[in-house]
């Protein structure tokens, strides 16, 4: 059964940092790509950022600069650090596992606030 367990979020002051974890169990996580998506409030969730199994990285315009994901396949676990956060970021963050075939997992959800 695979499981995803998020940690990491919180309540930030505009500018601030943090970083979120996904630990990831029940899969062969050097063969999965992980995303992160976001909900802020009254949006639909959005993808932010994605690591595939080679390590290459794609990251929205939205945080650009700002968040990066990275993975530690030892760890099975993703990350997404986010750096000079804004209100604007203030929503639930997801981790999701994408195997090469096959539907996608989903973690819990995050939130993360930031506050001005």
């Amino acid at each position: 059964q695979v499981q995803l367990v998020e940690s990491g979020g919180g309540l930030v002051q505009a500018g601030e940092s943090l970083r979120l974890s996904c630990e990831v169990s029940g899969s062969i996580f050097s063969d999965d790509a992980m995303g992160w998506y976001r909900r802020a409030p009254g949006k639909s969730r959005v993808l932010v950022a994605q690591i595939d199994k080679d390590g290459n990285t794609y990251h929205s315009d939205s945080v650009k600069g700002r968040f990066t994901i990275s993975r530690d396949n030892a760890m099975s676990t993703a990350y997404l650090q986010m750096d000079n956060l804004t209100p604007e970021d203030t929503a639930v963050y997801y981790c999701k596992l994408i195997p090469p075939t096959g539907f996608g997992y989903w973690g819990q959800g995050t939130q993360v606030t930031v506050s001005s």
